[in-house]
C-alpha cells in the first residue's frame, strides 16, 4: 500500500469512529492521534534499521508535540485509532493488529524488568476504554472489549467483555462485540455482587420478622 494511500486510509477510520470529525483537512492537522501514529511509523523504519538513537529521538520528538508515547518497537497494524491520546503509553514489545481502538490514558505496558516479550499483544477489532491499563506478556483477543480503568494482567479471550480491577470477563458469549464508543455502558461486577448481597441481607431481615412473629 502506498504512502498517501495508508494515510487516508488513517484518516478515514477516524471518521467511522468519532463523530466529531468534520473534515480531512481538520482531520490531518489537529489529530494528535494520527499524528503519533505517522511519526512511529517513521521512528519504527530507523528502529528495524537498528538506528535505535535516531527512532528513540523521533518518538520522543512525538510523545511532545502529541502527548502519546509510543516506543519505536512497538509493532502497529492498519487502521488504528487512539481518540484523544494524551498519556497513552505503548511499549517496545507491544504488538496491535489491525482496526484496535485506544482511548485516551490507556498504557500497554510491562509488569517489571523482565527481558524478551514483555508487553501486551492486541488482536484485531480491539478497543481498550479510557485509562485502562494492559500489563505483561499477555493477548487481547480478538473483538474484546477491556472497559474504562480496568486492569488487565491475564489473557483475554475473543469476543470478550473485561472490566474492573484486577481485571474480569463479564461477557464471553461467542458472538462478534460490536465495536462502537459505548464503552461506558458495561457490567459493573462490584455493583451487581452489592446487589446480590443486599438481596440475600433483605432475605435474612424477612425471615427474623417472621420468626419474631411466631414467639
Amino acid at each position: 500500500m502506498g504512502i498517501f494511500k495508508r494515510m487516508k486510509d488513517d484518516m478515514d477510520v477516524v471518521f467511522e469512529q468519532d463523530p466529531a470529525a468534520r473534515t480531512y483537512f481538520e482531520v490531518f492537522l489537529t489529530y494528535s492521534g494520527l499524528h503519533a501514529v505517522w511519526y512511529h511509523r517513521i521512528a519504527h523504519a530507523f528502529y528495524k534499521r537498528k538506528l535505535f538513537f535516531i527512532a528513540r529521538s523521533i518518538s520522543q520528538i512525538s510523545r511532545f508535540f502529541t502527548g502519546i508515547e509510543i516506543h519505536p518497537g512497538a509493532r502497529i497494524g492498519r487502521r488504528l485509532f487512539i481518540d484523544h491520546g494524551m498519556g497513552v503509553v505503548i511499549g517496545e514489545t507491544c504488538e496491535i493488529g489491525d482496526n484496535v481502538t485506544i482511548f485516551q490514558g490507556v498504557t500497554l505496558g510491562g509488569t517489571g524488568k523482565e527481558k524478551g516479550k514483555r508487553h501486551p499483544t492486541i488482536k484485531d477489532n480491539a478497543l481498550i476504554a479510557s485509562g485502562a491499563k494492559v500489563l505483561g506478556s499477555i493477548t487481547i483477543g480478538e473483538n474484546a472489549k477491556i472497559g474504562a480503568g480496568s486492569v488487565v494482567l491475564k489473557d483475554v479471550p475473543d469476543n470478550s467483555t473485561v472490566v474492573g480491577i484486577p481485571g474480569k470477563v463479564v461477557i464471553q458469549d461467542g458472538k462478534k462485540i460490536r465495536r462502537d464508543l459505548d464503552h461506558h455502558k458495561l457490567p459493573d461486577p462490584v455493583e451487581e455482587k452489592c446487589s446480590a448481597l443486599q438481596r440475600e441481607i433483605n432475605m435474612l431481615k424477612a425471615e427474623i420478622e417472621k420468626l419474631k412473629e411466631g414467639k
